[in-house]
């Protein structure tokens, strides 16, 4: 046979694993959609999926390219990968691990594509898979460990700066006394939520507006500090608001206040990214 004759389609086989994994991890899927509609957190879940799909969609060049000129050879570690997710799904839902069952998921993804396509296949998908990431929620024990400190972070700094602008606050812990109310920065005013938003966009900005590898890393590094600013901005915000009307601090102005600091976070996001861009243009 010539090296470069095309190898038998491999289609049926890769319909087979995918209807399988699909059966295997049903209930978790379905239960990880239920947290998309129900966790605010995780409300960008629904998104990832679209993107992820076109990404993929965006490579089927490539990936056209490898079946037909022969190098996606199969690899059996693969098989090994996927067998290893299906332990790891079996341990996480006998642990009641949520985390670590659903993650298994995208182990044995992995497995699967590494198995029926190589590691050439799996090099070019490497990015969308990394994507997936986002599908899943913070593993609890994690969550609790950040949200804390972020919360008195946020408060401290509303403090600082209210009392610097003439607005007298006491603060114990992430209650903040003001005049007229009390403001608790609670669990959703973390931060939490638009760092993983922020986090998901960073990547999603940079892949297409940015053909450098590193400016990704680099833009989902700057995602930390701008998310935490941001949080902190909208408490100091809600906090100077109150002062004025007491039902400023709640409801639907508290939510679209939320989404106009989000966007300006998007714009510093942008921001860094041409700050990067001038700088490397200039060394």
């Amino acid at each position: 046979m010539n090296k470069n004759t095309v190898p038998p389609s491999l289609m049926p086989l890769a319909l087979l694993q995918g209807a399988l994994l699909l059966a295997c991890y049903a209930p978790l899927l379905a239960g990880l959609a239920r947290q998309w509609r129900t966790d605010q957190d995780m409300s960008h879940g629904f998104f990832v999926l679209p993107v992820v799909a076109y990404v993929v969609w965006r490579r089927r060049a490539e990936l056209k390219a490898i079946t037909q000129l022969g190098k996606g050879a199969p690899n059996w570690w693969g098989f090994a990968i996927a067998v290893g997710g299906a332990a790891q799904m079996l341990l996480g839902t006998l642990a009641a691990q949520v985390f670590i069952a659903r993650t298994a998921f995208l182990v044995s993804l992995v497995g699967a594509l590494l198995f029926l396509g190589g590691t050439r296949t799996l090099r070019i998908l490497a990015f969308p898979l990394l994507l997936l990431l986002f599908l899943f929620p913070i593993p609890a024990i994690v969550y609790a460990r950040f949200t804390l400190p972020l919360q008195i972070f946020a408060s401290a700094t509303a403090e600082t700066i209210l009392n610097w602008i003439g607005i007298p606050v006491l603060r114990d812990g992430n209650i903040l006394e003001l005049a007229h109310q009390r403001l608790s920065v609670v669990e959703a005013c973390s931060g939490i939520r638009s760092l993983l938003s922020l986090s998901f966009l960073a990547l999603i900005y940079a892949y297409f507006f940015d053909q450098k590898v590193w400016m990704r890393w680099a833009l989902l590094a700057a995602t930390i500090p701008i998310a935490i600013a941001a949080n902190a901005a909208r408490v100091t915000l809600t906090g100077v608001l109150s002062e004025y009307s007491a039902g400023l601090a709640h409801g639907a102005f508290h939510l679209f206040e939320g989404w106009v600091l989000f966007i300006v976070a998007l714009g510093l996001l942008i921001a860094v990214h041409q700050l990067c861009r001038n700088v490397r243009r200039l060394s």
